[in-house]
């Protein structure tokens, strides 16, 4: 039928725990869902009764709807359903003919009905719902299926509510976590490892925006290890949105870290530098708090020791969200988000170019800072300021 839609309905888990505030999140949550839709014509998203319904004409391949929705901040699981009049007859037969659908499908044999009865005016109650629906199913599909409250193989949902009812089998986990835009700004230092776009997807899925500052060493790094981080920027943006990023240049004070400091000292250093430079980065472009992808003891800069010589050299917050996972738990994380394949390509980073032999593991920061004393520490950060450029990624960057 040319006016046929499909239904999906959104559940918002977290946000419907906002009290007071729930309204306010539903509402930026639907925005968000709104805009992911925003390539789809003649599509309808509208909150109802503390659940999100959106609805598509049916030529859109339900897979393709079911993607973008769910990748979506906020969206804690989502079903494709069937619409239908919120009337017993009615809801039987929207459940016979979708059960005859999906039989052969996945080649159910046992089903159960689980019904909810959202509109406590309806003269049914719930588990008579249950048991109504699911002799329909059987009489419609005599010899097909049977009924198993235990062990089915499908579970049929009938929810019935204000004038419409549903019926759907499937409830599809979602990201979850709060929409974008409800939680601050954040600058994101990102390199083109593992850790830092992770770092950055994790606190998007708190409802933060985000910038990113990269730090290069050109030439000692390549046009494409800069390449390879836009990348990455383009997969985050499918999940945040057009992403700013700022590309610093950072030879100029390695080179005088080289000359003035102890080789040991390096990485610890550069890092120190970097992070004053993404505050000042982070302050012109209205960024409440700095991310980074540490975590506690991965590498020599990130111990305990390290992580306190560098927080030193900032007053803005920074943000870890990796601090307490290992790398596996990282990894799986990377897969699942789509970043993992571009963070492995070898192209080599800022810090590995300039890495020392035996980098300082548990650096004591009088010493730091006596080090740091010997450079014209403002004259340099000056310098380096003046190489940023500034690009603009979405997602269409992928």
């Amino acid at each position: 039928m040319e006016n046929e839609k499909h239904t999906y309905i959104v559940r918002t888990g977290e946000v419907a725990l906002k009290g007071m505030n729930k309204p306010y999140f539903e509402k930026v949550l639907l925005g968000r869902i709104k805009n992911a839709l925003k390539d789809y014509k003649n599509v309808e998203a509208y909150r109802k009764e503390g659940l999100i319904f959106v609805k598509t004409p049916a030529e859109y391949p339900e897979e393709e709807v079911e993607h973008t929705i769910l990748n979506v901040f906020g969206v804690a699981s989502l079903s494709s359903a069937v619409e239908t009049e919120s009337d017993m007859e009615k809801i039987g037969e929207a459940a016979a003919e979708y059960m005859k659908k999906l039989i052969p499908q996945r080649n159910i044999k046992t089903f159960k009905v689980e019904a909810k009865r959202a509109d406590k005016s309806f003269p049914v109650q719930s588990p008579e719902i249950a048991s109504r629906i699911g002799g329909y199913v059987l009489k419609a599909n005599d010899g097909q299926i049977r009924v198993d409250v235990h062990n089915p193989d499908c579970v049929l949902y009938v929810n019935v509510r204000h004038g419409h009812s549903y019926v759907f089998a499937d409830k599809i986990r979602g990201f979850g976590g709060l929409p974008l835009g409800t939680n601050g700004r954040g600058l994101i230092l990102l390199s083109g490892g593992i850790d830092s776009p992770v770092a950055a997807w994790m606190m998007a899925k708190r409802g933060m925006m985000i910038e990113a500052v990269h730090f290069h060493s050109y030439p000692y790094t390549s046009e494409r290890a800069r390449e390879k981080v836009y990348d990455l920027t383009g997969i985050l943006a499918g999940y945040c949105g057009t992403i700013k990023v700022h590309s610093i240049n950072l030879l100029s004070i390695q080179q005088a870290i080289g000359e003035n400091c102890p080789e040991d000292e390096m990485t610890i250093l550069s890092r120190r530098f970097m992070m004053m430079i993404a505050e000042r980065v982070a302050k012109q472009n209205k960024c409440d708090m700095l991310i980074t992808g540490e975590s506690i003891g991965q590498v020599a800069s990130q111990t305990v020791q390290g992580l306190v010589a560098t927080d030193n050299a900032v007053d803005i917050p920074v943000m870890r969200p990796l601090i307490a996972m290992d790398k596996i738990d990282i990894i799986d994380r990377a897969r699942k988000i789509g970043t993992y394949e571009t963070s492995i390509e070898p192209y080599e980073d800022c810090c590995t170019v300039f890495l020392p032999k035996h980098p300082v593991t548990k650096p004591k920061l009088e010493k730091i800072l006596e080090s740091e004393s010997k450079l014209d520490v403002e004259a340099l950060i000056d310098e380096a300021m003046k190489t940023m450029e500034t690009v603009s990624i979405g997602p269409d960057r992928i």
